[in-house]
């Protein structure tokens, strides 16, 4: 294997071209193949962050088949990538050419390097990338392959070498002969070019082979007729040119993906319980000494802070975790968790919700658009929704903050440091002062002044007899009976003494 060559040894403009026009039949979904995600990111905005590395003067990305779903995305991904529409497809040699005419048509020339790679290997990193245009600069190529050695090349061109190991060509399954087919270096896919000599070669590549296409892999037929250099660059860790063509493929590369990020973040200073039952995605940010319980999926941006606990059996989407927070079996999308505080066991935290520092979201509650302050506690049972609470304020078992009166939703605010009972529940828009309280069983339907305690029950009345009466033959006014028939014994009986 040569020498990998640092990627600060590039001296000439690297301009990148991004096949994504495939339609993907195979996935046999309504989703275009390369918006398929994998570990947070579609598989093509995997590839766009890793050709970004290059620093590339330009990039353009060839879409067709779904291109109103792939063409969009890709924009929102690399704003300034130039769409290439290639309206059918007929081989890569034809939508490489539907590229270089697209930067034509914006009074733009392709210079120096000219990296070709595809949308579809989320597993492309970056560093490879630099590497490889590195190493086709130094050798002053006219066309480099990214190669591998794979275990099982079935279905890949296969990269043929003469005896003293000169690139000779790139043949395809289907054109390969008995011998071609036992070679184990097979092409990536992806190329580098010479600008200049690229530009020169389009137009000479034919499709005279099995599938009647244009293959880009000509081209290094036309570089050894026209004596010009062609190197092959195997790269060890090869499964980062693999694609997805189905979804099984696609759960294999999530997988993988997967396995790589947990091992990253292990080797930062995070200690993860269980890796097989972890999942972490892409973007998401980890700091030192973050624990990680079994069963545990940090999607989208989520961030956690140091010595902050998540897990077991949790899922958070987008949220904030502070440091030496727990999180423990909840589920959290677009929340907040404040350092020092706990959620769990059993919460769900909806989008908006806002834990401060050293609060408790506690068992079987649910929030929403809520913000509940320093040191605030709502243990057990309740629905937040809508609502402020203030520092150090305590939401009694079973309350629901009524936020919905059928057209629109309210806010509920509980002061500082009030202490509401349990079974309550507050009738939006409220407000609770500081320091105020509530009875059990209140429904707060007006403000509650700061020190005052709201009520909404009458006194209690017994209705004596009411089982034996109302619910007569039943095990209720048994029961009711007996314990009343013992009473009366023992109110006869007027003892010793």
């Amino acid at each position: 294997m040569p020498t990998r060559v640092p990627s600060s040894a590039q001296s000439s403009p690297v301009s990148v071209i991004v096949l994504a026009a495939g339609g993907g039949t195979r996935m046999r979904s309504k989703t275009m193949k390369v918006l398929h995600r994998v570990a947070g990111r579609s598989m093509v905005e995997h590839v766009l962050v890793a050709v970004s590395a290059l620093e590339p003067a330009r990039v353009v990305a060839v879409v067709g088949h779904g291109r109103e779903q792939v063409g969009p995305h890709i924009q929102q991904a690399a704003p300034h990538a130039l769409l290439a529409v290639q309206e059918e497809q007929h081989g890569t040699g034809h939508a490489v050419r539907v590229a270089v005419e697209a930067v034509t048509a914006v009074d733009e020339r392709l210079q120096g390097t000219v990296l070709v790679a595809y949308g579809d290997t989320p597993l492309l990193t970056g560093e490879s990338l630099s590497a490889f245009a590195a190493e086709h600069e130094a050798a002053q190529c006219a066309v480099s392959i990214l190669s591998g050695e794979v275990p099982d090349p079935t279905g890949y061109g296969r990269v043929v070498r003469d005896e003293d190991g000169e690139v000779l060509a790139i043949v395809e399954e289907k054109d390969a002969d008995a011998d071609q087919r036992l070679i184990r270096e097979i092409n990536s896919g992806i190329l580098a070019f010479d600008a200049e000599f690229l530009a020169e070669a389009l137009p000479q590549i034919g499709n005279d082979n099995a599938k009647g296409e244009y293959y880009l892999t000509d081209a290094v037929q036309l570089a050894r007729d026209a004596g010009l250099t062609v190197g092959a660059y195997p790269i060890e860790d090869w499964l980062q040119t693999e694609g997805a063509n189905d979804r099984k493929q696609l759960a294999d590369l999530g997988r993988i993906m997967n396995q790589r990020i947990v091992e990253r973040w292990m080797r930062e200073g995070v200690s993860v319980m269980d890796p097989a039952t972890t999942w972490i995605d892409a973007d998401v940010v980890l700091a030192q000494d973050v624990t990680i319980l079994p069963g545990t999926q940090l999607l989208g941006a989520t961030v956690v802070g140091e010595d902050a606990v998540v897990g077991p059996d949790t899922t958070l989407q987008d949220c904030e975790v502070g440091a030496g927070a727990r999180v423990v079996r909840t589920h959290g999308e677009l929340a907040v968790v404040g350092e020092g505080a706990t959620v769990g066991p059993f919460s769900y935290l909806r989008p908006g919700s806002v834990v401060g520092a050293a609060g408790k979201i506690g068992a079987f509650v649910e929030t929403k658009n809520a913000t509940i302050g320093e040191g605030a506690k709502v243990p057990h049972l309740s629905y937040v929704g809508d609502a402020e609470i203030g520092e150090g304020a305590n939401i009694g078992a079973g309350t629901i903050f009524a936020n919905y009166d059928g057209v629109a939703k309210h806010r509920t605010r509980i002061g500082r440091h009030a202490k509401t009972a349990s079974n309550n529940t507050f009738v939006a828009p409220v407000e609770v002062g500081d320091g105020a309280g509530t009875g059990a069983g209140t429904v707060v339907r007006r403000d509650v002044p700061p020190g005052a305690l709201a009520v909404s029950s009458g006194p209690q009345r017994n209705l004596p007899g009411w089982a034996q009466t109302r619910r007569a033959g039943t095990p209720q006014a048994e029961a009711a009976e007996q314990a009343a028939s013992h009473d009366r014994s023992h109110d006869g009986d007027g003892g010793l003494g």
